[in-house]
């Protein structure tokens, strides 16, 4: 949790402010989703517990503080700024919409307001916190939409971008609506249900297909998934069958899984264990999940790997977290980009969640419906305990629910309506008269 864990320019900045007398200057900065993902109609806000840990927990160790003192960039900066860096400590406030939030084009996902260098230096920390496990956690969704019902599980952490990612990831995933992940170490962190049984490699470290079967029943029970696709899938099936009981199923992990599970599921059904079940995985996405379910394939479970656990198809989201408002001895400065492209829009925000639209309003403002940014940190502590990620879960669940069948599906469509209330446009206005004057 190092502060040193942000882009240089947060620290040269900081620097600028400290030298220019500015550091204690209350700075408003908003995390925005300027573009949402390709392929994605809303994205399931996520990672607020680490943003929370984050801040919480800022600060420069002694060591720390004199690798900087030693970088060229700072040869010029003063003496107390060090000083000023080995004390500081997060004293400001962070409003964030819940986790699992559908959030849409154009809306802020967090607030956060401190000391201009308090608020400036966690800038790279949160961006990568927050956009990383909502694009799982969005990708997990989808997912589970078109499953129907069936679980699915995710078993990405060997493809995912570091070990951590993994264990984040499938926290995400498990947010998302996954019925639990293959991490261990994610189960024992955050509760999640962990699920697996054997690879290909415990088939073949015996010399028959039948003994690995027997063997892999004697230790797990009830519990047993036979992997039957390490030789031939069909007589994989008949040897897990006549090894029998007790048994949760099978998992086929190649092949035409459509075709596959049919004949799977008549060898099982004549064998008499029409209760055992059949799981699929590899390379598995929802597109894939959605014609299998389509085609009546009779498969119980999905294992999902690379495609949630590196968002593949949407690896990255056009985030940003942007200064919008100064507070200079009680007289407030709006703040704003207008450049072409990118423009970001001055002022702290609510948004208003109002049946089949969103309002954007200026903080303050009474609005209709459900407000969705809340006080999680104020004055450098902890409001309240964080909602815990089963009741994350819930709420992505039945918010995902109410969104229209257009926005759930997984083709691209009409985006939902957010509109700007009437004082944030004048506001917008107003300060790019001031701006470009």
């Amino acid at each position: 949790m190092s502060a040193l864990l942000t882009d240089l320019y947060e620290l040269t900045m900081a620097a600028g402010y400290f030298e220019a007398g500015k550091a204690e200057e209350k700075a408003t900065f908003e995390l925005t989703i300027r573009r949402l993902p390709a392929r994605r109609n809303y994205v399931l806000a996520a990672g607020i517990p680490q943003v929370v840990e984050y801040l919480l927990n800022l600060s420069f160790t002694a060591e720390e503080v004199e690798y900087l003192r030693g970088l060229a960039q700072f040869r010029n900066v003063s003496p107390a700024f060090f000083d000023y860096l080995r004390g500081l400590r997060f004293t400001g406030d962070l409003f964030a919409v819940p986790e699992g939030t559908p959030l849409f084009a154009g809306e802020p996902l967090l607030i956060v307001r401190a000391p201009v260098v308090e608020a400036q230096i966690p800038e790279t920390y949160v961006l990568s916190a927050v956009t990383f496990p909502s694009l799982i956690a969005s990708k997990a969704a989808r997912c589970v939409e078109v499953a129907g019902g069936r679980p699915v599980v995710e078993f990405g952490t060997r493809r995912a971008h570091t070990p951590e990612a993994g264990v984040l990831g499938a926290r995400a995933a498990y947010l998302g609506g996954c019925a639990g992940t293959s991490n261990t170490l994610a189960g024992f962190r955050y509760g999640i249900p962990v699920m697996g049984t054997a690879a290909h490699s415990w088939v073949m470290s015996f010399p028959s297909e039948a003994e690995a079967f027997r063997q892999l029943r004697k230790v797990l029970g009830e519990s047993t998934v036979q992997l039957i696709d390490t030789y031939d899938t069909l007589e994989g099936a008949r040897r897990a069958a006549q090894t029998g009981r007790p048994m949760w199923g099978v998992r086929l992990d190649s092949g035409d899984f459509s075709v596959l599970s049919r004949q799977v599921r008549a060898i099982l059904d004549e064998a008499g264990l029409t209760d055992a079940k059949i799981m699929v995985s590899g390379d598995l996405d929802e597109y894939r999940i959605r014609d299998l379910v389509n085609a009546g394939a009779p498969i119980d479970a999905f294992g999902v790997g690379t495609e949630i656990a590196t968002s593949a198809d949407a690896p990255a989201m056009g985030a940003i977290y942007k200064m919008v408002e100064l507070d200079i001895q009680g007289i407030k400065r709006y703040t704003a980009k207008f450049s072409e492209g990118k423009i970001s829009v001055p002022g702290a925000k609510q948004i208003f969640r109002e049946g089949p639209r969103d309002v954007i309003a200026r903080s303050g403002e009474c609005g209709n419906g459900e407000a969705l940014l809340r006080p999680v940190i104020l004055g450098g502590r902890l409001v309240e305990p964080l909602p815990s990620l089963e009741e994350a879960r819930r709420r992505a669940v039945v918010s995902v629910a109410k969104l229209s069948p257009a926005l759930r599906q997984l083709e691209v469509a009409e985006p939902r309506a957010v509109v700007y209330s009437r004082e944030l446009r004048m506001l917008v206005e107003r300060t790019r008269r001031n701006l470009l004057a």
